[in-house]
């Protein structure tokens, strides 16, 4: 993680002081890794750098630290102390914000403590008394078809998430709960799949097993990164039949994943989403250890 520029405005729009608490250091085990940040203000908080003891007294220094408007770095070490028994210790800086004071560009570099120059660094670092941070990393497009109890299910437990970028889509407006997630509504489901990026991942679970086909047909038309579809074996079997049938390579078919879950959580649509959802995030997180390997 790194810093979310644009959830620090909008805390401070809207809470007028906000202190913002940041990892710069683990050793040994910890609740979250380096760069995990959370914002607090005085009547609440948002994000969090792993809960528990570290975190409660975390908040209430941050609180403190909003009357003076100062910054600290501190090391909590995860033991009896805390009443704990990680056996690790973090590095946390809390910094205060106000409109006067806000970033309003990445990489953010400030000197924290002591009087020794910046140095060198172009990505997230503690040193000589600076902290410099960059943006956060562009989420993954996800693309979500179908507004039903799965897809209901699997937007509630996605959306949260920092790596994703869901854009959902389906036929009627009524169908979509109250969200943040990006909503396209659309006759034709199919004639969205063109405006998607090409690195997006689709998951495609609507009513029909038309839209569904036509879904499918569009995707491998369409440069993508993975694509999953609901449905059993059966359905599977027929519809790649139908989709050789226009054109489209085995090898090319075999892109798209179905049945998607996991079959011993069973079909519950909350089920479904797990199971989805921890293949997911599983992906992202491989995909992350290749890019800083």
């Amino acid at each position: 993680m790194s810093f979310d520029l644009h959830a620090l405005h909008a805390a401070v729009a809207a809470h007028g002081t906000v202190a913002r608490i940041v990892i710069t250091g683990v050793a040994g085990s910890a609740p979250r890794g380096t760069g995990t940040a959370m914002l607090v203000w005085a009547s609440g908080q948002s994000g969090t750098i792993g809960g528990g003891a570290l975190e409660l007294e975390a908040t209430q220094a941050a609180r403190m630290l909003l009357t003076t408007r100062g910054a600290t770095r501190r090391q909590y070490p995860l033991g009896p102390t805390l009443g704990q028994c990680c056996g690790g210790a973090v590095t946390l800086v809390t910094e205060v914000f106000a409109a006067a004071n806000l970033p309003t560009a990445l990489p953010f570099a400030r000197r924290i403590s002591g009087k020794l120059p910046r140095p060198n660094a172009k990505t997230f670092t503690d040193k000589d008394g600076w902290l410099i941070e960059t943006a956060l990393p562009q989420p993954r497009p996800l693309w979500i078809y179908g507004a039903g109890h799965v897809g209901r299910a699997l937007v509630h437990v996605m959306a949260p998430l920092p790596d994703f970028a869901i854009t959902w889509v389906d036929t009627h407006a009524d169908r979509f709960p109250l969200t943040d997630v990006t909503t396209v509504v659309a006759t034709d489901p199919a004639q969205v799949v063109r405006h998607a990026p090409r690195e997006a991942a689709h998951l495609i679970l609507t009513y029909s097993h038309a839209i569904d086909l036509a879904l499918c047909h569009a995707i491998l038309s369409h440069d993508f990164n993975s694509a999953g579809l609901i449905g059993s074996a059966t359905k599977w079997a027929r519809f790649r039949s139908r989709l050789a049938a226009l054109g489209h390579a085995p090898a090319q078919i075999s892109r798209i994943a179905c049945p998607i879950g996991d079959p011993l959580l069973g079909k519950h649509p909350a089920a479904l989403a797990l199971g989805v959802a921890t293949a997911m995030i599983g992906s992202q997180n491989r995909r992350s250890k290749d890019r800083t390997a």
